[in-house]
């Protein structure tokens, strides 16, 4: 199916104005456009703007709440607990992580449990807030909706969600470590883009509603009231392991929603619990010895005979790289597949209806490629 281009400048302007439309204050509807097309730019179409579609639905359907303060739940020392009040994740998230940063820039660590939070996009995003401010972070992220999309390893039906898992490192050459991953093979945003383009996903990330590995991405959404199929754990039990992980940190612990049938009564909204531990690497005593070791460390890594792998990327690439590169191709102009600028004009038509006001189809704005 055929890309777009989209003039970045413009995709972000388009997004602001949707949610200002819809109700969203100027701030809010800036840092969501900031996270949405930043995904994009950062070469993750699955979090990116192809996402207000559902973010419409889910504000249409009376789930998403705009215009969200967090709540401070509960707070001990250096342990804080958030509850978004199921508000766009965007914005809450961005809340809570300027909270978890205050707290560790006076006490040297925190520990941030984020609840009830709608679909709060790349994770990455909010490590990169916390390294930004020179501060370490670990973020544990559950996600519940429905129907469920990933099976856990030895089963043929989903359980759970991607569950992500993301770290973020900061250091004295200006260019972090930022680790961000699904525990499922795939992203199931990513199966989205493939079904908006109608291409393959690589073998070994799905199973069919009869259990079947397929490359089709077609049986996460089809036939539309399911039976669908499933997502599969990357690295067999590794990735089902670290899933479980996830979900029991990031929503059991901090008083969030876990994925079972009890909890999974939304239509369209994706909620999020994340457990999130910041802490001052400068308060362990040792900034200079770890700015020289990781050096050190990165710079043996680099070092190693390339593989044909490593020949294509250009060489070594350090966790962080490959989102750097993207924000450079995509400075000036962003794809947006012809499958997902449909689903976004309907967004827009949708807002247009219900508020009677809206930015227009984004696909006035497209160049074909």
């Amino acid at each position: 199916m055929a890309e777009h281009l989209i003039p970045t400048p413009a995709l972000h302007r388009w997004v602001v104005d949707l949610f200002r439309a819809a109700g969203s204050n100027e701030h809010e509807a800036s840092i969501t456009a900031d996270h949405l097309v930043g995904a994009n730019l950062a070469g993750h179409d699955s979090h990116g703007v192809g996402m207000v579609h559902r973010y419409v639905l889910s504000l249409l359907n009376d789930e998403l709440k705009l215009n969200q303060q967090v709540q401070i739940a509960h707070e001990s020392g250096s342990l804080l607990t958030i509850d978004a009040q199921r508000g766009m994740g965007q914005s809450v998230t961005h809340q809570a992580m300027q909270l978890a940063i205050e707290r560790t820039r006076k006490n040297g660590v925190c520990v941030m449990g984020l609840r009830n939070s709608h679909h709060l996009g790349r994770v990455g995003h909010y490590a990169e807030q916390a390294v930004a401010a020179g501060l370490i972070s670990i973020h544990f992220t559950n996600a519940i909706s429905t129907p469920s999309m990933v099976a856990p390893w030895g089963g043929s039906e989903a359980r759970f969600l991607t569950n992500p898992f993301t770290v973020g490192i900061p250091r004295a050459d200006g260019k972090p470590i930022v680790l961000d991953f699904a525990t499922s093979a795939i992203a199931h945003g990513k199966v989205r883009v493939a079904y908006n383009k109608q291409v393959d996903v690589p073998t070994g990330s799905l199973i069919d509603a009869q259990g079947n590995p397929t490359t089709n991405p077609g049986v996460m959404f089809e036939p539309a009231d399911g039976p669908h199929g499933a997502l599969m754990p990357f690295a067999a039990h590794k990735g089902y392991a670290l899933a479980m992980v996830c979900e029991l940190l990031g929503a059991a612990l901090t008083g969030g929603e876990t994925t079972h049938p009890g909890n999974m009564n939304m239509k369209y909204a994706i909620w999020n619990n994340m457990l999130t531990l910041v802490f001052d690497p400068n308060h362990l005593g040792t900034g200079e010895r770890f700015d020289q070791e990781a050096r050190s460390f990165v710079d043996w890594v680099k070092s190693a005979r390339l593989s044909e792998v490593g020949q294509e990327l250009g060489g070594i690439m350090m966790p962080g790289d490959p989102e750097r590169v993207s924000r450079a191709k995509r400075a000036e102009l962003v794809p947006v597949d012809a499958g997902t600028v449909a689903q976004l004009d309907q967004a827009s038509a949708s807002i247009a209806a219900r508020f009677g006001q809206s930015p227009g189809p984004l696909s006035a704005l497209e160049r074909s490629c």
